[in-house]
């Protein structure tokens, strides 16, 4: 008997791993399925922004997330915050520069687990062609019997002048603060 107990050990690990449930999975974030939000201040009063076209995926395990690792690409043309004169002057040079650079681009490189659902996503910021090491942190949560939905919710402050956003008359902050935010609260499907 002693000489098979190596044996059913290793065939009791060899079932627990088997049975349990792995939730390492591709999804796909698409515009319309939540918020990729902005928000600062101009002239002392806060304003509220948002993109409505970007998209991205993302490969996530609860149980795992240093192997994770997303994508999202954001277009940057896609800004609007419901005032005209601020949203006719987003798209321009001194702003996002969409001619030059139609696309920002967050590329988390993995996530780092904070306890619970509560994540650091570790990864690289790119906007008007520059490139910035950033961490955002995120609660994510997966939800559907088969963990078929990925929602992901966060707030990450940056500096815009780093990302050579507002330059020129706008560089100084005086009329537009250089602190923002950008808000996170979105869906992706898959699983």
């Amino acid at each position: 008997m002693k000489a098979f107990t190596p044996f059913l050990l290793a065939a009791m690990v060899a079932g627990l791993l088997l049975s349990t449930p792995v939730f390492a999975a591709d999804w796909t974030l698409a515009a319309g399925n939540g918020t990729l939000g902005f928000s600062g201040t101009q002239t002392g009063k806060t304003f509220e922004g948002h993109f409505t076209k970007y998209d991205g995926s993302t490969t996530f395990d609860p149980a795992h997330p240093e192997a994770g690792h997303a994508k999202i690409t954001i277009d940057m043309a896609s800004a609007t915050t419901g005032d005209a004169q601020r949203d006719g002057a987003l798209p321009g040079h001194d702003w996002f520069d969409v001619k030059t650079f139609p696309t920002a681009v967050f590329e988390v490189k993995d996530f780092k687990a904070k306890g619970g659902n509560a994540f650091d996503a570790e990864g690289t910021l790119t906007i008007k062609g520059v490139s910035k090491p950033v961490t955002l942190p995120l609660t994510i949560d997966t939800t559907g019997t088969t963990g078929t939905t990925l929602h992901a919710k966060g707030h990450l402050p940056l500096v815009r002048s780093a990302f050579n956003v507002g330059i020129g008359p706008w560089s100084t902050g005086q009329w537009v603060a250089l602190d923002v935010g950008v808000d996170v609260d979105v869906t992706a499907q898959g699983g």
